[in-house]
């Protein structure tokens, strides 16, 4: 056996505490119940309606590390709720299938082939067309089933929410909409070039790092009827929780391992994404590196190129400056969790997670 793999600031990727299977299990559980019911209703109507929610159901349940719910759960609990209210269960399985069309989408929207070991939904569709023979274009089909996927995902989510406190819809609305905002500027800064480092982080923020930690701790805390005094020490804990994440996934998908991610390692340098890693390289670098930087963006871009960009993130610093961006946010992290007016437990909980978000290697 080889040596352990290790992040560029010298940690062993941490594995998954317990913590995350708290409110993980319970919120995939509830989600399955959900969608195996639908999936025996809409059947009765036209046997063809298996295809796409036997495909949300497939993804769903292919694994996933389930952070959404787990933070939506210890903030819960954090602020003396009980662990097994319908209620936080319903909702933790609202944000699993909500990051499930999340995922869907983007997958549609980056041309991805594949998205926790299995094809992605479009690529599974675009296959199926090409197996029966069905008339038109393939790649319209899977991408319009897939798009179809994605909202019943959304709409399934809504149905989950029915049931919380009016105090809490708003969370999650606004969760709904940073999300989108995110999207959006993800993919305008990627068709742009864009390669400015604050909207790199401003990418960083509403497409994932607050819809992930911040707003999910938000939900946690109004569904116990506490977020008046909980918002802003979850948020102390939820922003910089939120960015070591979405850094670390920045990270995982330059120099990550595929056969443990789950999707194909360089598809954000094919993709031409703005991340911190890639602008604070493009900043940094000069000459021929400069102009492999340019290359960034180009759906042939080989794996020979991917593995000099690998280098050129290394030999600028541009690596080095992101790990330690990631070791100060979680240190703020995990600062903020200490000071919190949560259970001792759900600190406990917290402290486990934000260790694992930063270091994982999946």
């Amino acid at each position: 056996m080889g040596p352990e793999p290790v992040t560029q600031a010298g940690r062993t990727p941490a594995p998954a505490p317990a913590s995350l299977a708290e409110g993980g299990v319970r919120a995939a559980r509830r989600v399955a119940e959900l969608l195996d019911a639908e999936l025996a209703r809409w059947t009765l109507v036209d046997p063809a309606l298996a295809a796409p929610i036997q495909a949300l159901s497939d993804l769903v349940m292919a694994g996933g590390k389930r952070l959404r719910p787990a933070f939506c759960h210890w903030a819960f609990v954090g602020a003396g709720g009980n662990p097994d209210d319908p209620m936080v269960i319903d909702a933790a399985g609202a944000l699993e299938l909500l990051h499930t069309f999340a995922l869907v989408h983007d997958d549609i929207m980056d041309g991805s082939d594949r998205r926790r070991g299995l094809a992605s939904i479009h690529h599974r569709f675009i296959d199926l067309h090409g197996r029966e023979a069905w008339r038109g274009e393939g790649r319209r089909f899977g991408e319009g089933v897939a798009i179809l996927v994605g909202d019943f995902a959304f709409v399934y989510a809504d149905m989950l929410m029915a049931g919380v406190p009016d105090t809490a819809r708003p969370i999650f609305d606004e969760l709904r909409v940073e999300l989108c905002v995110g999207q959006y500027l993800d993919l305008a800064a990627t068709a742009s070039g864009d390669r400015d480092p604050e909207d790199a982080r401003r990418i960083e923020w509403y497409k994932s790092g607050k819809y992930t930690v911040e707003r999910p701790l938000h939900l946690g805390a109004a569904l116990a009827d506490r977020l008046p005094d909980l918002a802003g020490p979850l948020t102390d804990i939820g922003l910089p929780l939120g960015e070591a994440f979405q850094s670390r996934d920045d990270v995982l998908g330059v120099f990550g391992d595929s056969s443990v991610t789950g999707k194909p390692v360089g598809d954000d340098l094919r993709e031409g994404k703005l991340t911190p890693l890639v602008a604070s390289a493009a900043a940094r670098a000069t000459g021929a590196s400069a102009r492999l930087l340019e290359r960034i963006g180009a759906p042939d871009l080989s794996a020979h190129e991917i593995e000099s960009l690998r280098s050129v993130f290394v030999e600028t610093g541009a690596r080095a400056e992101v790990e330690a961006t990631i070791e100060t946010r979680v240190g703020e992290a995990l600062s903020a969790i200490g000071r919190s007016p949560l259970t001792d437990e759900a600190r406990r909980a917290l402290s486990e997670l934000a260790t694992y978000v930063a270091w994982r290697d999946e």
